[in-house]
């Protein structure tokens, strides 16, 4: 697990099917690097967050098909 902030969100018209519905969210790493994250908890702009990476992050998104993703908020910091 990792912890960035949410800087920004981003919109796609056009993506694999099975990710139809997904919110995906830019994360600012302490490294001051980026990745897109899906965001299944309601994580905004300013949040600090918690992001599994990998395979786990599949599990984390809790479907019966695997989902094409790398990076899932699985937490917001308080």
């Amino acid at each position: 697990m990792i912890v960035g902030k949410v800087v920004g969100n981003l919109v796609s018209t056009k993506k694999n099917s099975k990710m139809i519905g997904c919110k995906f969210m830019r994360i600012e790493l302490t490294d001051n690097t980026y990745i897109i994250a899906v965001d299944q908890i309601g994580a905004g702009v300013g949040d600090e967050v918690i992001v599994t990476q990998g395979h786990n992050a599949i599990y984390a998104m809790n479907t019966d098909v695997p989902l094409p993703i790398d990076a899932v908020i699985i937490g917001i910091i308080d």
